[in-house]
């Protein structure tokens, strides 16, 4: 691979957020990135890579490390993937658009233009559009990615899962399920996914990440506060990316909450999940949170109720497609 020389075109920039934690696929998603961008130029990376040891020289050996903005920090002094992907997000640096994508990701060519004309589309609809939903899954088979392009029928929309209901007074945390939507036009949305972001990069500034949650909840979050700060989510036709997503009934040996490494930390991941989840329903039931990782003013809770179906308040939940769904 050729040297990628770094454009002064700031106005056209991506930063592409990727919180990785001992990810052997860490690399794999920075060459698919450039080889299959159109213009890999325009790119930018904030990595924070969570491993036993820097990989800062690795990372100094590749065509387009000049590309990269690199933080390494040790397993035993991380405390999850907000916090991760905030420390990320610090990274920013004015970039007219923020990508955010897990460290397993492989890419359609030409998908920095597909989501560039995609986001300019939305512009039509709302002034400041996110898109977002779960991507699609790749395999690795032989060392090399392989995907089934969907039909570009449906749109994948994410809900509440049955199995975690909404309770008065109980836990705000929740589980969500992708489900099909036959449509020829992007879906408002009211939940994010984390591992598919893209919208313009002044979302850092606006709803930076929370650091004092963890995992579960951390979609919920960012969904909410950028819902009430006037941000408007889109589950969009084409994702032009795949994700690598773990076989059922496996063991994972990354999670950041197994191993003896838990025990190091200055916080376990048994209390961190807690802390989460408290502070969650603090935000969603409570007084809302102050500051940066509060609710926003320009719509309210009960608008969002009103607008998702989820009424974190009352406990309850509905369904605003009326069973289109499949």
């Amino acid at each position: 691979m050729e040297t990628v020389t770094i454009s002064t075109m700031a106005n056209q920039n991506i930063l592409v957020s990727l919180a990785s934690y001992l990810d052997p696929m860490l690399f794999f998603t920075l060459h698919e990135a450039v080889a299959k961008a159109a213009h890999p130029e325009r790119l930018r990376f904030a990595v924070v890579d969570q491993h036993y040891a820097s990989q800062r020289a690795a990372i100094a050996t590749l065509p387009f490390a000049g590309l990269i903005r690199y933080v390494h920090v040790q397993v035993q002094d991380t405390l999850g993937v907000s916090w991760a992907r905030n420390l990320a997000f610090s990274l920013y640096d004015g970039e007219q658009y923020l990508l955010q994508i897990d460290s397993h990701t492989c890419f359609e060519p030409g998908w920095d233009e597909s989501l560039r004309r995609q986001h300019t589309q939305l512009l039509e609809l709302a002034p400041k559009p996110v898109l977002s939903t779960y991507p699609y899954r790749f395999d690795m088979v032989d060392g090399v990615p392989h995907y089934t392009p969907p039909e570009g029928k449906t749109v994948l929309v994410l809900r509440p899962h049955p199995d975690t209901p909404l309770t008065p007074g109980g836990d705000v945390v929740l589980r969500f399920i992708a489900k099909h939507l036959f449509t020829d036009r992007p879906v408002p949305a009211c939940h994010i996914a984390g591992g598919f972001v893209f919208c313009h990069g002044s979302f850092v500034d606006e709803v930076p990440y929370d650091p004092y949650l963890y995992f579960h909840g951390e979609e919920q979050s960012l969904a909410v506060r950028a819902w009430t700060r006037g941000w408007d989510i889109y589950h969009p036709l084409h994702v032009p990316l795949y994700h690598l997503y773990k076989a059922p009934n496996t063991p994972h040996d990354s999670h950041h909450w197994h191993g003896e490494v838990d025990r190091l930390r200055a916080f376990s991941g048994a209390y961190l999940t807690v802390r989460a989840a408290e502070r969650l329903k603090r935000l969603l039931c409570g007084d809302g949170l102050p500051g940066a990782y509060g609710l926003g003013s320009e719509r309210t809770l009960a608008q969002y109720a009103a607008f998702s179906g989820i009424d974190y308040r009352a406990g309850t939940v509905s369904d605003p497609f009326h069973g289109q769904l499949c």
